[in-house]
């Protein structure tokens, strides 16, 4: 646009941005009803290409509340740090599909590892699928005992339509949940 001097009239937003926006206005009828006697606890990854090098704090409490409305606000775990602040996963924004260095990623990843297992959740959500990539090959490949699972996947299952055939991430607590 600055090449061609194109005026433009639009909005950049992170669809977690919108997904936050419609669950306010009633428009997204998410439910952590679900999760209420399963007690399962979650935590989130923040992506350092969304919240960090751009959109900031202000999406990450968007992401949190995103989360704690599929979840239950009590089932929620931030890590520490959190938001602008916290550690990339490893996966480096493309790093993990672009490169062969599988050795350098998991043992830079190691850094998110123990952050997630501090938590003691037993989902980590992730809105980035590099991020989800990195995180589940960390808990697979160092035995982390946590799953990695997309925001979109809770976000279906808390409302009641996540298909059978998109629970290849859940663990056995809620593969058969909302079915």
């Amino acid at each position: 646009m600055r090449k061609f001097n194109i005026k433009g009239n639009f909005e950049v937003k992170s669809i977690i941005q919108l997904y936050a926006q419609w669950i306010r206005e009633g428009k997204l009828p998410v439910s952590s009803d679900w999760n209420k006697d399963l007690k399962i606890k979650f935590t989130v990854q923040d992506p350092c290409q969304l919240v960090r090098k751009s959109l900031g704090d202000p999406v990450a409490e968007d992401l949190r509340y995103v989360v704690k409305a599929c979840v239950g606000e009590e089932n929620f775990v931030d890590m520490y740090p959190n938001k602008s602040n916290n550690f990339c996963c490893g996966g480096g924004g493309g790093f993990l599909q672009a490169t062969g260095f599988q050795d350098q990623r998991r043992e830079f990843g190691k850094i998110k590892l123990r952050q997630i297992l501090e938590t003691g959740a037993k989902y980590c959500i992730t809105p980035c699928h590099n991020c989800h990539s990195q995180i589940h090959d960390l808990s697979e490949y160092y035995d982390g005992g946590f799953h990695a699972v997309h925001l979109w996947t809770i976000i279906c299952l808390s409302m009641g339509c996540l298909g059978e055939n998109e629970r290849e991430y859940l663990g056995d607590d809620l593969k058969e949940v909302g079915l």
